[in-house]
């Protein structure tokens, strides 16, 4: 079975320092996949450069078997991946629905011209996104919360709308940076929840998380990044019980 997503041989230097070497990922279509490590392991540098943040030294990447080019976040977006960051990027002074539909933009086919002159064809559009961007939030379950400006919804109602919003451009891999950071445990539950709802809907996850706890219970596969290289890859339980990792958190957390 091919990979929905195969990354081989990625590297990555800023300066004399290696943030990541030959880093190698292989995540099937349907799972939930977890990226776990101390901090400062690369993670979300490896999750910037999957997504067109930074430009990779080295590597090869391709979704669905089709080579893909990380060039930049609209065109990896286009592709089919869609991302949240571990510090929440949303626009402040735009509605709640607003920033959804932002996030639609990418499948929208329309020009600039279109939407200058209100062309039929754009009106049309826009009525779409607005109904499409209107599910997404009822998905996540903030959709009476439509017309608020994003700055004024709580820590867990932004984090769910970055979601809605990725989900809006109908990524076939959801990669999620830290979602659960910040949050209560009430917060947390609600979170799992709503993570195993969208892989029951058929979408494919990867995930990056300090909350071990969440990542053991949820995931399937998962690796371990320490100083940018992979210390360990497998089930939840290989995981847990490798001496690389246990050394690597110093024993806390792993066993929790």
């Amino acid at each position: 079975m091919s990979a929905l997503l195969q990354i081989e041989g990625v590297s990555k230097h800023f300066g004399g320092v290696s943030a990541l070497t030959d880093v190698n990922l292989s995540i099937q279509a349907g799972e939930v996949y977890g990226l776990i490590g101390p901090n400062g392991a690369g993670k979300t540098t490896f999750f910037n450069v999957m997504t067109g943040l930074y430009r990779a030294d080295a590597g090869r990447f391709a979704l669905s078997g089709v080579a893909y080019q990380p060039s930049s976040v609209h065109k990896v977006a286009q592709a089919g991946i869609a991302r949240t960051f571990q510090n929440i990027r949303l626009f402040n002074a735009m509605s709640v629905l607003e920033n959804v539909m932002v996030g639609r933009h990418v499948r929208t086919r329309n020009g600039v011209w279109a939407a200058l002159t209100r062309h039929r064809r754009a009106r049309e559009e826009e009525a779409q996104t607005r109904r499409i961007a209107r599910h997404w939030l009822d998905y996540v379950g903030i959709g009476e919360l439509a017309e608020r400006r994003a700055d004024t919804l709580s820590y867990g109602h932004q984090r769910r709308l970055e979601i809605a919003r990725a989900l809006a451009t109908e990524p076939r891999l959801l990669a999620l940076d830290e979602p659960a950071a910040g949050m209560n445990a009430t917060e947390k539950l609600q979170l799992r929840d709503l993570l195993e709802k969208i892989r029951g809907d058929g979408r494919t996850l990867l995930l990056i998380e300090h909350d071990v706890k969440l990542v053991m219970g949820l995931c399937d596969r998962i690796t371990v990044l320490d100083h940018g290289q992979i210390i360990a890859q497998g089930s939840p339980q290989d995981v847990r019980s490798n001496p690389a990792v246990i050394e690597a958190y110093l024993g806390a957390g792993v066993h929790g």
